[in-house]
């Protein structure tokens, strides 16, 4: 062993012993007789405790995995968490359209955004700039959702709002598409998609409601 081969940046080496230390218990104890009892082990006992060494790890990392999926994300927005579940669910789609009625009332843009999820570009929506005073509302069944008070430029590219109207006019729910977990807003009224919501927004709020200009109307005062 070379000149300061047992120190690295100033600290001692880990033993052995520290690092049994960090290992689940039951994993700590199987080693100990191992250690301890290897000669008067006979080869299937050894066996055995080595089976039984690796099916205690496997259990002890299934449940680290489980714990870390159960708790909650420290980026999920506010509004998720009490809407998770989606317990508006119910409240939704009252205004019922079959899909060929729906591609008879909207224009294609429309249909693929509202009704397929899709996203338009950024900085292209007709209503990312506008500031009159006004309610925008759902260009697929004409609810209420937002108003100019609550707008703001966020600089993301898409019309940005900090609350809806009213709370029930719009439902969350997550979206894990394109491997990302975002919280997607819906029209309650219809079901409509009206884009995704995040927690980087201002007071009092500190949400920022991203919002396709294609799924809003502007109806200005």
């Amino acid at each position: 062993m070379g000149e300061g081969a047992g120190v690295r940046n100033g600290k001692k080496p880990v033993s052995a012993n520290s690092v049994r230390v960090m290992q689940p218990r039951g994993v700590a104890r199987c080693l100990d007789i191992m250690n301890k009892n290897t000669k008067a082990f006979p080869k299937r006992a050894l066996l055995s405790v080595a089976v039984i060494t690796g099916v205690l790890g496997a259990l002890t990392l299934a449940a680290q995995i489980n714990a870390q999926e159960a708790a909650p994300s420290a980026t999920t927005p506010i509004l998720a968490r009490k809407d998770m579940g989606n317990e508006k669910a119910g409240k939704m789609n009252s205004f019922n359209k079959t899909d060929a009625e729906w591609k008879e009332l909207l224009d294609p843009e429309q249909y693929r955004i509202l009704r397929e999820k899709g996203t338009e570009g950024a900085f292209s929506g007709s209503l990312l700039n506008v500031k009159d005073d006004g309610t925008f509302t759902c260009a697929g069944c004409g609810n209420e959702l937002f108003a100019t008070g609550t707008k703001f430029d966020s600089g993301c590219g898409w019309p940005s709002f900090t609350a809806p109207t009213a709370e029930d006019n719009v439902t969350t729910v997550v979206d894990r598409s394109l491997g990302m977990e975002r919280i997607e807003v819906m029209c309650a009224k219809c079901g409509g998609h009206l884009g995704h919501v995040f927690n980087d927004g201002p007071g009092p709020t500190g949400l920022r409601y991203c919002i396709n200009s294609v799924s809003l109307n502007f109806d200005k005062k």
